[in-house]
């Protein structure tokens, strides 16, 4: 497999690798606890990843998603204004799962286990800035383009 992802969570960037050279670079938010992979932390797992599980492929942009399914509903003003505190998931979900036994994988700092996604957000949602509960966030319209080019297994490097 050619290409990887680099989230680099100083930056708040992820960009999309191919033959050594990037070729697409996203504004992101990260977890706003910072860096960490303990369960329950909030904060972002760093270390090698793969995609474990792309989920959504076909559903609309704005597709809000719970347990990892669509609901049937699409984020809109008044559903938006309904639950103003719902942490989103929206249009589309790569799962991640941890490469580093006793880091990322495993135990109590298991990124799988944590539920830790890369997945859309609202539109008013800020990127460029750490906001998540632990997740990735991006645009819906970026994260289908990362979507269409990401295939199961690919590995994601989250570092600071």
């Amino acid at each position: 497999m050619d290409g990887r992802i680099l989230v680099e969570l100083a930056r708040q960037t992820l960009t999309r690798w191919e033959g050594g050279r990037a070729v697409a670079r996203y504004a992101v938010s990260t977890g706003r606890n910072g860096a960490g992979e303990r369960n329950g932390s909030g904060c972002t797992p760093r270390g090698l990843h793969r995609v474990r599980m792309r989920i959504g492929e076909g559903c609309p942009v704005g597709t809000v998603f719970r347990g990892r399914r669509p609901t049937g509903e699409i984020l809109d003003d008044e559903l938006a204004a309904a639950y103003p505190e719902r942490d989103w998931i929206l249009t589309r979900i790569l799962w991640l799962t941890g490469c580093e036994p006793g880091i990322n994988r495993g135990g109590c700092v298991d990124t799988l286990r944590r539920y830790i996604y890369i997945h859309g957000c609202p539109d008013a949602a800020p990127m460029g800035e750490p906001c998540s509960h632990g997740c990735i966030r991006m645009r819906n319209r970026d994260l289908i383009e990362l979507f269409d080019q990401t295939p199961i297994g690919m590995l994601v490097e989250i570092r600071n």
